[in-house]
This record gives structure tokens, sequence and C-alpha cells, in this order.
């Protein structure tokens, strides 16, 4: 999907907190209400201490998101992404993020995704300084800036986090969008708008709602869409 999908604020449920019984359903149903970019959350048992799903799931949903004009957003909390991109890119993956803390070669994986086909993200986590990203500014079309500490749904935005995003926008060109991942309800995510951020990772107060599809217009209507 084009790059011009970023151009506007996104609204991104994360299939972290759905009902893995009714994934396809549970992901049809946002998508439905209008949300076109899906994020898939990866996690090793090493890198943050849950385990999570691999490249078979997101390969079970892509082409359902795919056909619905939508964007599969991969983020790998995973030691050593480089050695799993491939396999995240034939299962289907649109954009693959990696973190800035798993792994000692940043740039060779970010070039990794690139050479795989897909969008390539950067994240880094609440301890990380935002000026790391000024030396791989190249290679990303976008970042994600952790607001709370990856691993676990369902925490609380950290206060720091909007300054931080202010000092991110203004180390990145506008080409490259600023994701966030953490704590975003229809409260947090016009602060977060109003700080740099362009795409909204909702995945406990999404999927965490006796009604998903609500709760992402609640969200999307916070931030005029």
């Amino acid at each position: 999907m084009s790059a011009d999908l970023f151009s506007r604020p996104q609204v991104a449920p994360s299939i972290l907190s759905a009902d893995f019984t009714r994934l396809g359903e549970q992901v049809a149903s946002v998508m439905d209400a209008g949300a076109r970019v899906i994020h898939v959350d990866v996690m090793d048992g090493h890198f943050v201490p849950p385990i999570t799903i691999g490249p078979l799931v997101l390969e079970a949903i892509a082409g359902q998101i795919h056909d619905a004009g939508g964007f599969a957003d991969v983020h790998l909390m995973i030691e050593r992404p480089e050695r799993h991109v491939e396999d995240f890119a034939k299962a289907g993956a649109d954009s693959i993020t990696v973190h800035y803390e798993a792994t000692p070669h940043v740039h060779y994986a970010l070039s990794k995704v690139h050479d795989s086909g897909c969008r390539a993200s950067l994240a880094i986590n609440i301890s990380t300084p935002p000026d790391v990203v000024a030396e791989l500014v190249d290679e990303l079309d976008m970042v994600l800036c952790m607001t709370i500490n990856p691993g676990w749904g369902g925490q609380k935005i950290v206060e720091s986090s909007f300054d931080k995003l202010e000092r991110l926008s203004r180390i990145l060109p506008d080409r490259v969008p600023i994701e966030v991942d953490g704590g975003i309800d229809p409260e947090t995510a016009p602060r977060c708008a109003d700080s740099g951020a362009r795409v909204f990772v909702a995945g406990s107060y999404v999927f965490g709602s006796d009604d998903p599809p609500g709760a992402y217009h609640q969200i999307a209507s916070s931030l005029g869409l």
C-alpha cells in the first residue's frame, strides 16, 4: 500500500488484545469500522518476557487485511530481529518495526527490511533518547516511540512521552511519521497528535472493549478522523 496512507493520522488496532478464537472476525470488525492499519505485536520471551505470535498467525490474516485495502504493521519485539525479517515479509508484512535496543546491527536490520520489500520502522523504548534516530534517518520510513514499557497491554501512558515526541518530531523529516504504542485512548491520542504523532496503536482499549468498532471510532473521532 502507498506511503500516502501515512500522510494522514491512522489508528492502528493491535491484535495483541484480540480474542484469538475469533481473530478473523475481530480484524474484520475494526476494518469495517474504518481501520486500515492492523498492528501485529511479535514477542519472543527474551527481549520482552511474554511470547506471542509468529509468521503463521500473520499469514492467516494478511490476505484478509490486504483484500480489505489494509496494511499489516508488524512490530518485532524480539532479539536479533534481522534473523526473522524475511519470514515475516513472506508471511505478508507491509511494514516491519525493529527495536533499536534489540540488535547491535540496527542499520543492517533496517536494510534487511527494505531488501525484503517492506517499509522499515525503528522502535525506541522509554529510556532510549530520541537522538539515536538521527544517524538512521535515510533508512527510516517510520519511527515507533514506545509510550509504555513494551511487553504488556493495558498500561498507562508514561507522561514524559509527550516531550519525547516533540523532540523526535524536530529530528525527523515530515516524510517519516511517528507512531505511538501504549496507553492510547480518546484522551491520550490527541495529546500525542499535538506532540507530533501520526499513527496511534491501540490494543486493549479497542479489543478489550465489548464493542471494538465503537472503541476504534472513539479514538478516531478524538483525532478528528
